[in-house]
């Protein structure tokens, strides 16, 4: 496999912070006397636009969950102005492609702006040639747009990107994509069905260099 172009998931990917979100979705169900359930995770991880404000009208019980959204990422926008924290082995892959003159990027479901400032202040925004957001695609995660997006901004083939993604959304959006998609497990461990989706599977990045090297450095 020829590698062109890499694309990075940002939350629960590149940052511990996937957790945040859940933390502030469980405060505000609670605050309406809700209980969202396991489910709750696994279907809106990695969501964005429509597709995520249909998911959270059904767990909140409401017609407009706009409203829910923006408070959900002004929780996390304050939590995270103080620190923004970076995941095993993340500063580690970064310099492995950029030693290689490989092209990154970052495809998120988060506001561009939270993107950003993520990558600002963790120090890791000069990695990164391109940022798509959610809000730039029509269709959200699981669907492919993002990562045609992504690709199509470096200006590589999506036949030709590895992905890196934590949920099963973004998995199957990758996949959709045409893309190599490696899931680095965040908040929810793949299923059987999910680990056919992946093309590959592993804990952390650290195991993905090992990958990297084992499998693909013929052509990585």
């Amino acid at each position: 496999m020829k590698v062109t172009g890499v694309i990075f998931d940002m939350d629960g990917v590149l940052f511990d912070t996937e957790r945040l979100y859940q933390k502030a979705w469980e405060e505000m169900a609670a605050e309406r006397s809700l209980v969202l359930g396991d489910s709750f995770i696994k279907d809106v991880c990695g969501t964005s636009g429509v597709h995520m404000r249909q998911i959270l009208s059904r767990y909140f019980q409401v017609e407009d969950s706009m409203p829910l959204v923006e408070e959900c990422r002004r929780r996390v926008r304050t939590w995270l102005e103080s620190e923004v924290p970076v995941k095993k082995g993340v500063p580690e892959i970064l310099e492995y492609f950029h030693g290689k003159g490989i092209p990154m990027g970052v495809a998120s479901s988060s506001a561009k702006n939270q993107i950003l400032s993520n990558l600002e202040k963790s120090g890791l925004r000069e990695y990164f040639a391109e940022v798509t957001s959610g809000s730039e695609v029509e269709h959200g995660k699981p669907a492919p747009d993002i990562f045609q997006l992504a690709a199509e901004k470096m200006g590589c083939d999506p036949k030709t990107c590895l992905v890196f993604e934590d949920s099963a959304n973004g998995v199957r959006a990758g996949r959709a994509a045409g893309c190599f998609t490696i899931m680095v497990p965040d908040l929810l461990l793949p299923d059987e069905e999910l680990k056919a989706v992946c093309s590959a599977v592993c804990a952390d990045f650290l195991e993905v260099r090992q990958y990297l090297d084992e499998e693909m450095t013929q052509e990585v």
